[in-house]
């Protein structure tokens, strides 16, 4: 806690800048020794004042040991809208201690947009594809979704909608909300496919109402597993979904996934929750990269990928609230994992080998071991009849 009280103000400026200003916000401003923000935010202030202005330069992150060294000075930082939604405040304010700053927020593009199209705001799913993939979206597509996307620039907006066409919801309703609040304010509807503008103007939004064919992600356990590139090491669909209810991940967790491959189990632990983190282990390097393929199609950007053997890793990485290991469980694996107290592990095991030790483990540790048989109905002549599978053994334990 600083005692010369706050020596920054972030001020959010909307489109109609300086008339639709705050009176706290403009005294703010006129008091400062400095103005820092990008070139569009400055112009929307008038040319008088005494504080010098600072143009924050791109990428973001380079502007922030500027701002730090006017540290005791007076200094009004400009970020659009409110700063806090999709903006520059937790950026900067992680930097600061608590009292050396204070927010005088304008208007979000969330509540305008809301205001223009008649959406209830608790109802929308909001995203920052500003500096995000389109495949962000992956998880949301469904209809009936309300979402609002904000864009980096009119490029990025044909982006989505082409992408959106070749996911196979063409038939989205898309409306690209431009500069809202300000003179240069328009509001444009028409479907993904359709599309072709070519003058939108920054800044941009998108509200997207899901429709047509394309393929919604399920929101239970256990996607089938044509979602998943993979070469057959794949946790199938069924045991999958066993897994993960036996992993049971909660919000902020994260996992261990050892021995990843296709990435499906730390893939569907991280739709679970946007809050969730996982780290996957895989020696195989093929693997290692179709598994990011797998994370990057579905949306899923913060799957961490460590090539190489895990115990060699393990004690470099985070601790993990929960592990899976999907097979290839050793003696050297388990003294390692029991270091991580307290922790959640399943694992699976598919040789008797394997079964040998987990039944060896839950002797000598406890847990819980399950025996998975699973047979599928297959042709069988003229007839039908049941095709089993391996049978799986799972252990879990928490420790």
């Amino acid at each position: 806690m600083v005692d010369s009280g706050p020596w920054l103000t972030m001020v959010g400026i909307g489109e109609d800048g300086w008339d639709g200003l705050t009176a706290p916000a403009r005294a703010a401003i006129e008091a400062a020794d400095s103005v820092m923000g990008a070139s569009r935010h400055l112009s929307l202030l008038p040319k008088t004042g005494r504080a010098e202005r600072i143009v924050w330069p791109v990428p973001f992150a380079d502007g922030v040991p500027l701002l730090l060294e006017r540290r005791g000075e007076q200094v009004v930082m400009l970020a659009s809208g409110d700063p806090f939604w999709f903006g520059a405040g937790s950026v900067v304010t992680r930097h600061l201690e608590p009292g050396e700053w204070v927010v005088h927020p304008a208007p979000s593009t969330l509540s305008l947009a809301a205001a223009r199209l008649g959406w209830p705001v608790e109802t929308i799913h909001s995203v920052g594809l500003h500096a995000r993939p389109v495949e962000t979206l992956r998880p949301h597509l469904a209809p009936g979704r309300r979402i609002l996307a904000l864009m980096r620039d009119g490029a990025s907006v044909t982006e989505l909608a082409a992408w959106l066409a070749e996911q196979g919801f063409g038939d989205s309703a898309m409306t690209v909300l431009e500069a809202l609040g300000g003179p240069r304010e328009r509001v444009r509807g028409c479907t993904a496919a359709a599309l072709d503008w070519t003058d939108i103007a920054h800044p941009v939004a998108v509200a997207i109402a899901p429709a047509g064919a394309g393929r919604t992600l399920p929101c239970a356990s256990g996607l089938d597993d044509d979602w998943f590139a993979h070469d057959g090491q794949i946790t199938k669909r069924p045991v999958r979904a066993l897994a993960l209810s036996a992993l049971a991940p909660r919000p902020g967790e994260l996992l261990w996934d050892i021995g990843a491959g296709s990435g499906s189990v730390a893939i569907e632990w991280l739709l679970s929750d946007p809050t969730t983190r996982a780290v996957g282990f895989e020696r195989d390097a093929s693997r290692l990269a179709r598994a990011a393929d797998n994370a990057a199609r579905l949306g899923i950007a913060r799957l961490e990928l460590v090539e190489g053997d895990a115990v060699a890793q393990l004690a470099e990485r985070p601790r993990p609230d929960a592990v899976f290991v999907g097979g290839g469980l050793s003696p050297q694996l388990v003294e390692a994992l029991r270091a991580l107290s307290p922790c959640r592990l399943v694992a699976h095991a598919v040789t008797l080998e394997t079964e040998a030790l987990l039944a060896q483990c839950h002797v000598r540790y406890g847990g819980e071991l399950l025996r998975i048989e699973l047979a599928q109905a297959k042709p069988l002549g003229t007839r039908r009849g049941w095709k089993a599978s391996y049978p799986i053994v799972q252990w879990r334990v928490a420790w």
